[in-house]
């Protein structure tokens, strides 16, 4: 559905091309990085058949790489679809650290960018902002100390992510892509106490729980 989404942005913004002055309309990139991941804790600490209590399971952080396409709207705003993918090692840590097994957690988010100067800068930074979805991948298990192998199922999350960086073009068709990116990923919520209204009485609130990657990546970027 998400991957729908971003594709009819995508889309959208291509009709409204003959209306710009600039002559690159339509922009592609590929990205590598790194991704700094952190993952959840658990509501209670659990028992694994290694005989050690585990209270937390995070992605690792690893290498990680991207596509994006974009149309534009105006001389500065597009919109686009990216996906990444991370390749990490599943982690869970309590009395002691276990690394489970390997993990792809993959991105996909329909987004608005907003690309600062002129059309034809050699130098634009640019900031946006997407929603979408965070699939973490089945993982095979056959790691843990103690117990029998297997495979866990693979789940998705609704997420969004922000970044900001800068774009270098050397020329008008070809350039350099550096910057940074947020993507928080929810996961669950967790009780978190009561809330009392002298009209509509008490209730229980929810306390979030997001997993998170901070990104720092380059590419190469190609205007159409």
């Amino acid at each position: 559905m998400f991957r729908t989404i971003g594709l009819a942005a995508l889309a959208a913004s291509l009709l409204a091309q003959p209306a710009l002055a600039q002559d690159q309309r339509v922009e592609i990139g590929v990205t590598v990085g790194w991704a700094f991941s952190d993952g959840v804790d658990t509501q209670s600490a659990i028992l694994g058949p290694d005989g050690n209590f585990y209270s937390r399971i995070d992605p690792k952080d690893s290498f990680k790489w991207g596509l994006s396409g974009a149309g534009y709207v105006t001389e500065n705003v597009e919109l686009g679809f990216m996906f990444s993918q991370q390749k990490s090692v599943l982690q869970i840590d309590g009395t002691q650290k276990v690394d489970v097994g390997d993990i792809n957690v993959s991105n996909y988010h329909g987004y608005f960018g907003y690309n600062f100067m002129e059309a034809d800068a050699t130098v634009r930074p640019y900031a946006f902002f997407g929603l979408g979805a965070t699939n973490f991948g089945e993982v095979e298990y056959t790691r843990l100390i103690g117990g029998a192998p297997g495979t866990t199922q693979s789940a998705t999350q609704f997420s969004t992510t922000w970044g900001l960086g800068v774009k270098v073009y050397p020329s008008p068709s070809v350039g350099v892509r550096l910057g940074i990116q947020w993507t928080p990923t929810y996961i669950r919520s967790d009780a978190g106490g009561y809330w009392c209204d002298p009209y509509w009485g008490c209730y229980m609130t929810g306390d979030p729980k997001y997993a998170s990657s901070w990104d720092l990546g380059g590419g190469i970027t190609f205007r159409f």
